[in-house]
This record gives structure tokens, sequence and C-alpha cells, in this order.
């Protein structure tokens, strides 16, 4: 009973990290002209390394950074687009409280997030190369998926471990 218990306990804060970590990717796809404008100013700051040892990545940046802010300030609405990609993130996250509450009923949001997260290893290759996206960017945006299976595969396996508990009960 305890070991179902504090399997129960491990579950949940798995599952906790995983949604703080999607609300957070959300609510930073809002703000995006900022972040960048803040981003290239803090790796672009008097003490940092990045100018010097990664000229490409600050290049990228300032890419990036004029190119939100002249859609930002002429077509604001495409922009739109990077809303409803926030308000996804948030969504998903909402799923994952099935599981939080009935893991063993509700496993298969986890094998649903695990399969998200191996698509989006193609969907970086594919639409970043069509987009022009550097390389080194799309393995930034792979490492999603990559880190966020890891967690998912833990909370599967201790799911099926307490199902095992309970059809034993």
């Amino acid at each position: 009973m305890e070991e179902r218990r504090a399997l129960r306990r491990r579950i949940r804060w798995w599952l906790s990290v995983f949604i703080v970590c999607l609300v957070l990717s959300g609510l930073t796809a809002f703000p995006l002209v900022t972040e960048v404008r803040w981003l290239e100013e803090l790796l672009g700051s008097a003490g940092s390394p990045v100018p010097e040892h990664v000229p490409g990545l600050m290049e990228w940046l300032g890419r990036t950074r004029e190119g939100l802010s002249a859609t930002d300030a002429k077509y604001p609405f495409v922009l739109y687009g990077t809303d409803w990609l926030a308000f996804a993130h948030l969504v998903i996250a909402v799923a994952f409280y099935g599981p939080f509450r009935d893991p063993v009923r509700n496993i298969w949001v986890i094998e649903f997030g695990m399969i998200a997260c191996a698509g989006i290893i193609p969907l970086a290759l594919i639409c970043g190369s069509i987009r022009g996206i550097p390389f080194y960017w799309q393995l930034v945006d792979m490492s999603f998926g990559v880190f966020g299976v890891i967690p998912l595969l833990l909370v599967r396996r201790m799911i099926k471990r307490l199902e095992a508990y309970e059809l034993a009960a």
C-alpha cells in the first residue's frame, strides 16, 4: 500500500514538472518580440562570450529580432499564429491533469505526449529546412522533444507498475 502511494507521488511530481514546463513554454510564446530583444541584449552584453565564440547565433538572433519587429510593426496579425501556439501549449498542459488525477485510466495522455515529442523531430527537420532555420536552431527545437519524452517515459513506466499493483490487489 505504501509503495502505491509513493509511486503516485512520484508520478504526480514528474507530471507537475512536465505541466509547468508546458505552461512556461506556452506563456513565452506570447511576448516573442520582447523576449528575442532581451535575449539578444543579454547574449550580446559586454561580459558575454557569445559574440566572440558563437557569432552565428548572434547573427541569427539579430535577424530574428529584426524580422519579428518588422512583422509586429507592419503585420501584427501574423504573430497571432504564435498566440495560437501558446494557447495550444496551455491546452495540452490541461490534458495532463487527467493522468495526474487517475494515472492508470489516463495513460493514453502520456502516450499521446510521447508521440507528440517524437513528432517534434521530423517537424523541426522538415519545416526548419523549408523555412531556412539554421541547423543548430533546429537542434534546439528538437531538444524539446528529446528532453520532453524523458519524464513521460519515466511516468509511463511508473504507471505500468501502479497498474500491476492495482490488478494484484
